[in-house]
């Protein structure tokens, strides 16, 4: 579906660009844009190894086990289905670590697994679990203590203090995590009301 949306919007333009006859701007405009996509993903790359590496040295030290080990307890309540020692909570607890370190490559293989895994304690069913939700709302808006790719990007067009969206990107995602967290609670207690 969202394919046929891109290429919809695509054709639109295209076809929108050649009755106004700004081709020759929607040309400039592919090639400037392409241009500077591959500028900003070489001056990523550097910025993001040095995180990766950082976080790499964090996770062989012990640091994330630690910290997920601190989340263990809250993750529990939050998927009160899932069971304690199960590999899904495993995966769970590094996804939304890696998350909030702004480490989202990282969190996304741990993600699939983790969906893999409630899947099958959902018994393989096509539709949802609650915890499968849970997982997806958390993954969407996780809190952020580092957003790495943010500090990279403003680090490659030269930003004077790059970090100073650290402050307001953690209040940000902690109101997106607290909201993710209430909305999931709330849709849960009116579907567990109407199968009563």
């Amino acid at each position: 579906m969202i394919n046929k949306i891109w290429v919809s919007m695509f054709v639109i333009g295209i076809l929108f660009a050649a009755w106004n006859g700004t081709m020759d701007q929607v040309n400039a405009a592919i090639f400037s844009g392409a241009k500077e996509g591959v500028a900003i993903c070489l001056g990523l790359i550097s910025v993001l190894a040095f995180w990766l590496g950082l976080m790499k040295i964090a996770e062989n030290s012990g640091l994330l086990a630690s910290f997920a080990k601190l989340l263990k307890p809250l993750a529990t309540r939050i998927f009160p289905e899932v069971p304690e020692n199960h590999p899904a909570m495993g995966y769970i607890l590094s996804n939304v670590t890696a998350n909030m370190f702004g480490l989202g490559n990282a969190a996304t293989p741990m993600g699939i697994k983790a969906m893999e895994q409630l899947k099958q304690l959902n018994q393989n069913r096509d539709s949802a679990s609650r915890s499968m939700v849970t997982l997806l709302a958390l993954n969407t808006a996780c809190i952020t203590f580092i957003p790495t790719t943010v500090i990279s990007i403003r680090m490659s067009y030269g930003s004077a203090s790059p970090t100073d969206i650290v402050g307001p990107t953690i209040m940000a995602s902690a109101c997106a995590f607290t909201g993710a967290i209430l909305i999931d609670r709330y849709f849960y207690a009116r579907r567990r009301k109407k199968a009563i």
